[in-house]
């Protein structure tokens, strides 16, 4: 009889991470092992409001990735596991997890899954390393404003030569009418 309600709660534990799972838009597994309470708060704090880090049991992470679709993430449930679930910009928490990781390297980034694929910790990196989507956006922006300017250049070159070509026409047929005239 006290069994039900602790499988209760571990069946309604696997729905919460299994759609934690769905909902998100990347996942990063983490090891925690020697994280104070104050360290974990100060990260969750970091990664920001779109991104939950929740503290979950193997067995239940792993049914539940099952649950979700997810597969081959099996070997990177060991040990202490702590799971990222970002629904904003995966970027920027990639980056904040590596960030938090080289000040405290007791934090262990394992991998995670993104847009569906388990990826290696290294991978995870490489997220990190790249721009802000802002700052993509902004150079996207700045190249197709670059090449209206060349086109819009383009389009006017040819009135700009016939506007000289007429200014020196008329210039010849002024000195031509002056040399008549004198």
């Amino acid at each position: 009889m006290a069994d039900k309600p602790i499988r209760a709660d571990k069946a309604t534990a696997v729905a919460e991470l299994t759609e934690s799972f769905r909902a998100a838009g990347a996942t990063v597994l983490t090891e925690y092992r020697g994280l104070t309470v104050s360290q974990l708060t100060q990260l969750r704090r970091s990664l920001g409001k779109e991104t939950s880090y929740t503290v979950a049991k193997n067995t239940l992470a792993k049914r539940a990735a099952a649950d979700a679709g997810i597969s081959g993430l099996d070997e990177l449930f060991t040990g202490p596991t702590a799971l990222t679930f970002v629904s904003g910009d995966v970027v920027e928490a990639a980056k904040g997890l590596r960030d938090f990781a080289k000040a405290n390297p007791k934090l262990v980034i394992k991998g995670g899954v993104f847009e569906g694929k388990a990826i290696s910790a290294a991978e995870v990196t490489k997220l990190a390393d790249l721009e802000s989507r802002e700052v993509l956006l902004a150079k996207l922006a700045g190249a197709m404003k670059g090449n209206l300017s060349k086109a819009a250049a383009l389009f006017q070159a040819p009135l700009a030569k016939t506007a000289r070509l007429a200014a020196a026409l008329q210039d010849k047929r002024e000195k031509e009418e002056g040399a008549e005239a004198a």
